[in-house]
């Protein structure tokens, strides 16, 4: 098997993906930003996918690609990813894109038709909420031992990010998955109030949920944010999970053949960020 490159190598995903190729005792290459975070004992270069001229070196000898694309823009993806099929074969792509849905023109589906044009074999992966999400909840935790946000009947199977990765290493270095998309989630739905709990359970005390109003939350978002529109999509989406809730799929364990990692564990593995 060829060389794999690793954008997005220093993230909560890309990480996971370099560290477990390197486990596996494959050629991997991490392409980062800030080398100096990718962990010891992978082969990384400089460079950064909004200046595609870094991008070159990085593709040297190598087979297939694990693409995470930074930021909400599109701007030039294209070239990226025509750089890659000069080089590569295969792009594994974290992309977030649902057909039919009111966003299915945001840069997700974008970056999916440049990947599908460009004569790669490719591979979708289309996770849903993350459980490192809930990483922004962790001041309030330390602080007060409470949650203040608004909608804690919204319920998500919020998916561990080490499975993401597993999916991406398994697609990466197995055969029969050209031309697939993987929704991938945990495998069960937790509403944020459960969600709080379960944290609390993680690290020993107890973690309250207190509803916040909305317009306040708005307030606090746009004052963080500073984009209406993405503050209001957010809201938005937090609301739809009241009466549509996200439900848990199959695939990780389908795919793995294990059963995807409970909210719970995520919350075990991540105690040390919320005491």
């Amino acid at each position: 098997m060829g060389k794999i490159l690793v954008t997005g190598a220093t993230g909560n995903v890309g990480s996971h993906v370099a560290s477990q190729l390197a486990r596996a005792g494959l050629e991997v290459r991490a392409f980062a930003r800030k080398p100096e975070k990718v962990q010891a004992g992978v082969e990384v270069v400089q460079g950064d996918l909004t200046v595609p001229e870094t991008l070159e070196p990085a593709l040297k000898d190598v087979e297939s690609v694990f693409l995470l694309w930074p930021g909400m823009s599109t701007g030039n993806a294209g070239e990226v990813v025509s750089a890659i099929a000069r080089h590569a074969r295969r792009v594994v792509y974290l992309s977030a894109y649902v057909p039919g849905s009111e966003d299915a023109a945001t840069h997700y589906g974008d970056i999916e038709h440049f990947i599908r044009t460009s004569g790669l074999g490719w591979t979708f992966l289309r996770p849903g909420g993350f459980s490192a999400n809930t990483l922004g909840w962790a001041e309030q935790i330390k602080r007060d031992g409470v949650v203040r946000w608004p909608y804690g009947q919204a319920s998500r199977a919020l998916i561990h990010e080490k499975d993401i990765a597993a999916v991406a290493v398994h697609a990466l270095t197995s055969a029969g998955h050209n031309g697939a998309s993987y929704d991938l989630t945990g495998p069960a739905e937790l509403t944020q109030a459960e969600q709080v709990r379960a944290i609390g359970e993680a690290i020993g005390r107890e973690v309250r949920w207190e509803e916040q109003p909305v317009e306040e939350a708005r307030e606090r978002l746009l004052a963080a944010w500073g984009e209406p529109e993405f503050v209001q999509s957010a809201l938005k989406a937090w609301e739809s999970f009241v009466t549509h809730p996200e439900k848990a799929t199959d695939t990780v364990e389908r795919l793995l053949g294990r059963p995807a990692l409970s909210f719970r564990q995520w919350a075990e593995d991540h105690a040390a960020d919320f005491r």
